[in-house]
C-alpha cells in the first residue's frame, strides 16, 4: 500500500478520497487554486499545495504543477477523482514518465474508449451490444444527412469526444438536420476542442442504465448496475441501485457486457459502461445497448458501495499499488437497495442555472451518508461546478429505501443561496418514479408539476416574520424585552410582497397577523426551546441571512427582506439585458447603435460548459454594451442596454 498520495481534485471527491486514506493510514496532498485556499479538502489533508490562480485552467487543469507537487511532497501516485485531468491520457502518461502511479487506468484504455466512435467500433469487435447508427471517419455534412435517413428518424446527433449532454441534438425530420448538425459541431467544438460527430438511432422509451466495472489490467469483475435515467438536460439527477425491474437474466447479461466491455481495452480500475436501454417493451435481454465507458470513479459509486458494501476507493488504491483483485465475482453479491440524489445550488425554476452565495446555513439530515466538500460559511464560486452535496440513502427495499430519501431531503437545510432541494424532493414523491416507471424523458414530461413551489402557509409566513425582527441572529431562541409595542415587517416571497404585524405579548410570546390585507388572520407564536403556534408545538426551524429570512417546514421557505423602494427602483426601465447566472461571455453579437428585433441574439453565456443564449426581450435600438467576449460575469450583472422605448 502507499505511504502517501496526492490527490489531483477538490470538493466532495477529494474529501472522499481523504476519508478512505484516513482510514488505511495513507497519508493525504491536497491540491487548490487561490479560491479554494480555505476548503474542506485543504483542511481535510495532511498538506497541501497552492496551484495558484481561480479557473480550472488556472489551477487544476495545469498537469505540470500537479505532478511537481506530487514530486514536492513525495506523493507515491496521484489519485485524479472525477472530471479535470481523470481522463487525460497525456497526464497520465506524465504521472508514470516522472515515476508516479496513477490511480486509474492506463493511457491507452484511456485513448481506447475516449472517442465514442472508435469505442463503438471496438464494441461491436468485442461482442458488446451498440446501437444501430453510423460511428465512421467520414463527417461530410451532406453524407451524414444521408446516413440519418437510411437509419431512419428520430436520430440523435453526438460528439465523439463529448459528455453530459454537450455537442448532443434531437432531429425529428430529414427538414431539421442540418441546423441541428451545425449547432452539434459548434458546441462541440467550443467544449472538446473536437467538431467530430457520430449519428444514433433514437430510443423512443429510453433507460439509461450503467454497469460498475473494476479489473486489474487483464480480468474484470462488475458490481451490478445503476439506474441513471432521472435526468434534466443530460445531467443525472437521482441515481439508484440495482435498477428497478431487473431479472436476473438481464442483469447477468448486462455484466458479462460490461466485463467484455473492460477486458477488451486491458482495463484497470474503477470504470462504468454505460448503457442505452429501450424500455418500450420493458426491459429485454435484447433491447440494451452500448453508450460508453467511464474510464474513472463515478460521480455516484456510492449507491453501489451501499449495495455490495464495497470501498471502492479502497479497491483502487489496492490494485493500483500492485494488489489483486479483492473480491471474485462470485463473491459479489446484492444487498438492499439505494438512491443518491445530487444537491445543488440551482435555480430550477429558471432553467436549472448555477447558483452562487454563501452557505449562511447549512444542516444535513442525521443517517443519511453525506458526500460534501462544503461546510456553512462557505461560498459557492462561478469558477467550479456548484454541488453541494450527495445524498445518500440505503433500504432493506426500494420502497423503504425510497421512504428514506424522501425524509432525508425533507430534514436538509441550506440557507443563503438557491438549491434544487425542492425539486428532488418532488421527484423522491413522483408517483411514476415511486412505481418503477422511469425513462430519460419523465423530469421534461412533468417539468411544470416537479417544479411547482410550495406555498407558506400563515403559520410559516408568521416564523419568517419574527425571525426577521431584530431581536438576535435566531429569534425563535428567545426574546428581548425592549422591542416596540408593535412591529411591521416587509417579507417578499419571490415577486409577491406582504406586511406582517407583530405585537409582543410579553417573554417570548407575539401576536402575528401574517398579511396585513387580511387582518383577520392571527397566530399566537411562543419561542423557546421549541416553537409553539397557537399552543401546539411544532417541528421548524428558522434562519435569519443578510436579505432574506429561511423557514425550514418539511419544505424550505425563502422569504426576501429587500426594502421596497429599493425594489421598485430596481426594477425601473426594463431595459436591461443581465447575466442570469455566472459564467464566461462567450461572444457579443451587437455594438451600440445597433437596431435589434424582439428575440435577436445578443450574446452568449457559458455556464457549466453549457451555452446560454441571451435574446432581445424586444425591438429597440442598443444603448450601451459591457459585455466583453472571455471575461468572467456574476448572476445579475448588466450586459447590454436597450435604449428607452420614449427616448427620442
Amino acid at each position: 500500500m502507499f505511504d502517501k498520495i496526492l490527490i489531483a481534485n477538490r470538493g466532495e471527491i477529494a474529501c472522499r478520497v481523504i476519508d478512505t486514506c484516513q482510514k488505511l493510514g495513507v497519508a493525504t496532498v491536497a491540491v487548490h487554486s487561490d479560491i479554494d485556499a480555505n476548503a474542506r479538502h485543504v483542511d481535510l489533508a495532511d498538506e497541501a499545495v497552492s496551484l495558484g490562480g481561480a479557473t480550472p485552467a488556472e489551477s487544476y487543469l495545469r498537469a505540470d504543477a500537479v505532478i511537481n507537487a506530487a514530486l514536492a511532497t513525495g506523493a507515491q501516485a496521484i489519485h485524479p477523482g472525477y472530471g479535470f485531468l481523470s481522463e487525460n491520457p497525456d497526464f497520465v502518461e506524465a504521472v508514470e514518465a516522472a515515476g508516479l502511479v496513477f490511480i486509474g487506468p492506463s493511457a491507452e484504455a484511456i485513448r481506447a474508449m475516449g472517442l465514442k466512435d472508435a469505442a463503438k467500433a471496438l464494441m461491436e469487435k468485442a461482442g458488446v451490444p451498440v446501437v444501430p447508427g453510423y460511428h465512421g471517419a467520414d463527417h461530410d455534412p451532406e453524407f451524414l444527412k444521408s446516413e440519418a435517413a437510411r437509419i431512419g428518424y428520430p436520430v440523435l446527433i453526438k460528439a465523439v469526444a463529448g459528455g453530459g449532454g454537450k455537442g448532443m441534438r434531437q432531429v425529428n425530420a430529414e427538414a431539421e438536420f442540418s441546423d441541428a448538425l451545425s449547432a452539434a459541431k459548434s458546441e462541440a467544438k467550443n467544449a472538446f476542442g473536437n467538431e467530430d460527430v457520430l449519428i444514433e438511432k433514437f430510443v423512443s422509451t429510453p433507460r439509461h442504465i450503467e454497469v460498475q466495472v473494476f479489473g486489474d489490467g487483464q480480468k474484470a469483475v462488475h458490481l451490478f448496475e445503476r439506474d441513471c435515467s432521472l435526468q434534466r438536460r443530460h445531467q443525472k439527477v437521482i441515481e439508484e441501485a440495482p435498477a428497478p425491474g431487473m431479472t436476473p437474466e438481464m442483469r447477468d447479461a448486462m455484466g458479462q457486457a460490461a466485463v467484455r466491455a473492460a477486458e477488451a481495452v486491458g482495463y484497470a480500475g474503477a470504470g462504468t459502461v454505460e448503457f442505452i436501454v429501450d424500455a418500450s417493451d420493458g426491459l429485454r435481454e435484447d433491447r440494451f445497448y452500448f453508450m460508453e465507458m467511464n474510464t474513472r470513479l463515478q460521480v455516484e459509486h456510492p449507491v453501489t458501495e451501499e449495495i455490495t458494501g464495497v470501498d471502492l476507493v479502497e479497491w483502487q488504491l489496492r490494485v493500483s499499488a500492485g494488489h489483486p483483485l479483492p473480491m471474485a465475482q462470485d463473491a459479489l453479491s446484492v444487498q438492499g437497495h439505494s438512491f443518491e440524489a445530487r444537491i445543488y445550488a440551482e435555480d430550477a425554476a429558471a432553467g436549472f442555472l448555477p447558483a452562487t452565495g454563501t452557505l449562511e446555513h447549512l444542516k444535513f439530515a442525521q443517517g443519511a451518508r453525506i458526500d460534501t466538500g462544503v461546510r456553512q460559511g462557505d461560498e459557492i464560486s462561478p469558477y467550479y461546478d456548484p454541488m453541494i452535496a450527495k445524498l445518500t440513502v440505503h433500504g432493506a427495499t426500494r420502497e423503504e429505501a425510497l421512504s428514506a430519501l424522501a425524509k432525508a431531503l425533507a430534514k436538509t437545510e441550506i440557507a443563503g443561496c438557491t438549491t434544487n432541494i425542492a425539486f428532488l424532493k418532488a421527484l423522491a414523491s413522483h408517483k411514476g418514479f415511486a412505481e418503477g416507471n422511469v425513462d430519460t424523458g419523465l423530469i421534461a414530461r412533468d417539468l411544470v408539476h416537479l417544479l411547482q413551489a410550495p406555498t407558506p402557509c400563515s403559520r410559516t409566513c408568521s416564523l419568517a416574520a419574527i425571525t426577521a425582527m431584530d431581536i438576535q441572529p435566531h429569534p425563535l431562541q428567545g426574546f428581548a424585552l425592549w422591542q416596540p409595542l408593535r412591529q411591521q415587517i416587509n417579507l417578499m416571497l419571490g415577486d409577491v410582497s406582504q406586511t406582517a404585524l407583530i405585537e409582543p405579548l410579553g417573554a417570548g410570546r407575539f401576536r402575528v397577523c401574517p398579511n396585513a390585507e387580511h387582518p383577520e388572520t392571527t397566530h399566537l407564536i411562543e419561542t423557546g426551546t421549541a416553537a409553539k403556534i397557537d399552543g401546539n408545538k411544532v417541528s421548524a426551524n428558522a434562519v435569519r441571512g443578510h436579505d432574506s429570512v429561511t423557514v425550514f417546514r418539511g419544505n424550505t421557505y425563502e422569504f426576501g427582506l429587500s426594502d421596497p423602494l429599493e425594489r421598485a427602483n430596481d426594477e425601473a426601465g426594463g431595459n436591461e439585458t443581465r447575466a442570469p447566472m455566472p459564467g464566461l461571455v462567450k461572444a457579443v453579437f451587437v455594438k451600440a447603435g445597433d437596431a435589434v428585433r424582439e428575440g435577436d441574439q445578443l450574446a452568449i453565456l457559458e455556464a457549466m460548459k453549457m451555452e446560454h443564449t441571451l435574446c432581445a426581450a424586444r425591438d429597440g435600438v442598443i444603448e450601451a454594451v459591457s459585455a466583453t467576449e472571455n471575461t468572467q460575469v456574476s448572476a445579475g450583472d448588466i450586459l447590454i442596454v436597450l435604449a428607452s422605448e420614449d427616448a427620442p
